[in-house]
């Protein structure tokens, strides 16, 4: 059992569950209005897929823009396939939303950044320290934002 409540994780998750009900509703009705995306992703992620000269091309990161032209978007629970054109060569791609690193709808405004998590399997097996937690290496502090400038 876990010892601690790993926020960062479940806000991620939700983070992806957004992207998933925002993809399902273009893949149902098109692109409202001035909608269009730009989506960074992995491309050393283990389930994406892409043509070998776009691996090639970008061997760590890709952005990808869907707006004026793509087709045969499918989405599903674990993440979404599109045929996008670059330079005029239609390419199918299957980005898995764990390998998301942005999302951004640059007409509103939104945008999502996902930063890594590395799984550190050790700090489970050791008893919590009665000091109270330490920063692990590679993890980042969270973002506290304050509500009260929201508040009428």
């Amino acid at each position: 059992m876990s010892r601690s409540i790993d926020y960062g994780n479940l806000m991620h998750r939700a983070m992806r569950g957004l992207i998933q009900e925002v993809l399902c509703g273009v893949q149902r009705d098109g692109l409202p209005g001035a909608h269009h995306f730009f989506i960074t992703f992995d491309t050393t992620h283990p389930d994406a897929r892409l043509a070998a000269w776009l691996r090639e091309r970008y061997p760590s990161e890709m952005t990808v823009v869907m707006q004026h032209w793509y087709e045969g978007l499918d989405v599903t629970d674990e993440g979404f396939s599109v045929t996008l054109n670059f330079g005029d060569a239609p390419e199918r791609l299957y980005v898995p939303y764990d390998a998301i690193k942005t999302f951004v709808d640059p007409s509103v405004e939104f945008g999502l950044r996902f930063e890594t998590q590395e799984s550190d399997e050790e700090d489970d097996d050791h008893p919590t320290d009665p000091a109270g937690p330490k920063p692990v290496a590679g993890k980042t502090e969270a973002d506290v934002v304050s509500l009260d400038s929201f508040r009428k």
